[in-house]
């Protein structure tokens, strides 16, 4: 496709202001930090394949991010072998047994402010280490303990605070006072930016995983002190809720967008189903007609948006409880081309709490991507949820809990204006899986992976994660800018456009809220971690997002 001469402007301008892109001819890892990056580097220089190099970098990630890298969290991994098939990997975190529908509700049926996200209460059953095991299990080649020894003598050896870090220790010492140890030296103060800090405690923990594999986490003394501190503290989680956690093969979901094959997870994420419909509206458009960053363009990704998460709130949630989920529809050529003939290309639609989608018929998380030498690909995505989780854990284990429960719909049945949903297929059950926006997602063409991409940003990953997907797709952007230019959020409820503040025209601002739309600048959106192939000259090609400063693509 012809690249527009404002795109080769915008190209040149931001050239100097993004990341570097990395180049390799054998394998790249791009994750939110680049010693972890480097971990999952070295696990393919050894020989190891790309479920390999992703299981290290997440433990690694641990270590090193740990707002979000985790094994007290969980998430999703999206696999395409070199033969052209895929599969995934579901380790999102479960409701315990003791949880109930109504465990966040006042005596009058409304939620208590805070309550899904803050406490012990808010905590799921981890699924991170069940699903890394089952990937090595299933997939892997180097053994277990290679893959996890790495993040242990990061733990026990220490690393340089980073200046982020060193931010965050400041700024989360008040939270509690596991928070308030979590970043300190041997001598009980505050390890500063740039000095080495060690982890000995999450080190143990690591050990007991390296040497006993899945069991180390959720049976042994690491179960037991999970369970003990949780019923301590008032905490929902037993040894029977670890010891019948399973991570979960699914299928993906496939589409397809112009000659390319796009693999994604099913539920219960829903950036998968979401990211589907939106890019199969998005093939109906004109683009001469809608230039990119023009108003109509703006307009039409923003209405695609609204759509598509219309559909999230009413039909998604846990497959295992959720038995006629119309997947199917959702992600039909049909069912788009009755979203996009709805939309008026002259002022806004209306969203609508009591209608979700049927109207328009007719903030922590991490993401790695990796490809190996052999066209291996990984898109793994898991999350503590907000930033460092619940801010809660063991002294004795050293890592951090996560807060998980405050993605099911608390309230049944009461959806507003706010964005707060009560659709019955995210209702709270014991041993349900949340809904999840995590979208781990690998582009294929003729058999062959050319895209791998993913991000965190809460609701905001579908739509940074379809926007970077397009942006390679339809405009031929390198990844670095891909991901760099100028996103938009629309997630139905609240009804308004977040944009990245200082990257559109005023002028369309003022056209958009001409239209009806309700305008809202932000930050940057997402972050994140993408790998390119160029099959021509056989090279990989990775970047990682500037909004992640201690991030890094590596290769070799």
């Amino acid at each position: 496709m012809k690249i527009k001469l404002f795109y080769l402007i915008a190209c040149a301008l931001f050239t100097t202001i993004t990341n570097a892109q990395t180049y390799a001819k054998n394998g790249m890892v791009v994750s939110d930090n680049s010693a972890a990056s480097k971990v999952g580097t070295e696990i393919l220089k050894k020989g190891g394949n790309a479920i390999d190099a992703s299981i290290a970098t997440a433990f690694a990630l641990a270590v090193t991010h740990p707002q979000a890298g985790n094994i007290g969290g969980g998430g999703f991994l999206v696999f395409m072998k070199s033969d052209g098939n895929a599969t995934t990997i579901d380790f999102r975190e479960k409701a315990p047994l003791k949880a109930t529908t109504n465990m966040f509700l006042d005596k009058d049926g409304n939620l208590i402010a805070g309550s899904n996200h803050n406490g012990l209460q808010s905590v799921g059953v981890p699924g991170t280490v069940a699903g890394l095991y089952m990937a090595h299990k299933k997939y892997g080649k180097l053994p277990w303990a290679s893959l996890v020894q790495p993040a242990v003598d990061l733990a026990e050896n220490g690393v340089p605070l980073s200046y982020t870090l060193y931010k965050h220790a400041l700024h989360y010492k008040k939270e509690s006072e596991f928070m308030a140890n979590y970043f300190t030296n041997e001598k009980g103060e505050i390890t500063q930016m740039d000095e080495i800090w060690k982890q000995p405690v999450l080190a143990a923990t690591l050990k007991e995983i390296r040497d006993n594999g899945k069991d180390g986490f959720y049976k042994g003394k690491v179960a037991k002190e999970i369970a003990r501190f949780m019923k301590k503290n008032d905490g929902l989680i037993t040894l029977k809720d670890l010891a019948k956690y399973e991570a979960v093969e699914r299928a993906p979901l496939k589409g397809t967008y112009k000659g390319h094959d796009i693999f994604v997870m099913p539920p219960p994420s829903s950036g998968g189903v979401a990211l589907l419909e939106m890019m199969n509206i998005m093939e109906l458009a004109d683009f001469n007609k809608a230039p990119f960053n023009s108003t109509p363009y703006v307009h039409l990704v923003a209405e695609a948006m609204r759509r598509a998460f219309a559909d999230r709130a009413e039909h998604l949630g846990d497959p295992d409880f959720n038995l006629n989920m119309p997947l199917e529809k959702l992600t039909s050529k049909e069912f788009a081309k009755n979203r996009y003939n709805n939309i008026d290309w002259q002022k806004a639609s209306v969203s609508d709490s009591t209608k979700y989608g049927q109207i328009y018929d007719g903030t922590n998380t991490t993401h790695l991507s990796v490809l190996d030498k052999d066209g291996n690909a990984v898109s793994l995505t898991y999350t503590l949820e907000h930033s460092y989780g619940s801010r809660l854990g063991s002294p004795k284990l050293g890592f951090i809990f996560n807060n998980e429960m405050g993605d099911f719909n608390p309230q049944p049945g009461y959806t507003n204006s706010k964005g707060l949903i009560g659709s019955a297929a995210n209702i709270i059950k014991p041993e349900k899986r949340m809904l999840s926006s995590m979208t781990p997602t690998i582009v294929a063409k003729d058999g062959k992976a050319v895209l791998v991409i993913g991000s965190p940003g809460g609701r905001t990953i579908i739509n940074t994660v379809f926007q970077t997907v397009l942006n390679v797709i339809e405009f031929d952007m390198p990844i670095h800018m891909a991901i760099e230019t100028m996103k938009i959020h629309h997630q139905w409820l609240p009804d308004r456009i977040l944009y990245e503040r200082g990257l559109l025209s005023p002028d369309t601002v003022k056209a958009l809220e001409a239209m009806g739309h309700t305008m809202e600048p932000r930050g940057q959106l997402g972050r994140l971690m993408g790998i390119t192939v160029d099959s021509d000259n056989k090279v990989y090609v990775g970047a990682s997002d500037s909004s992640s400063p201690d991030g890094g693509a590596v290769g070799y």
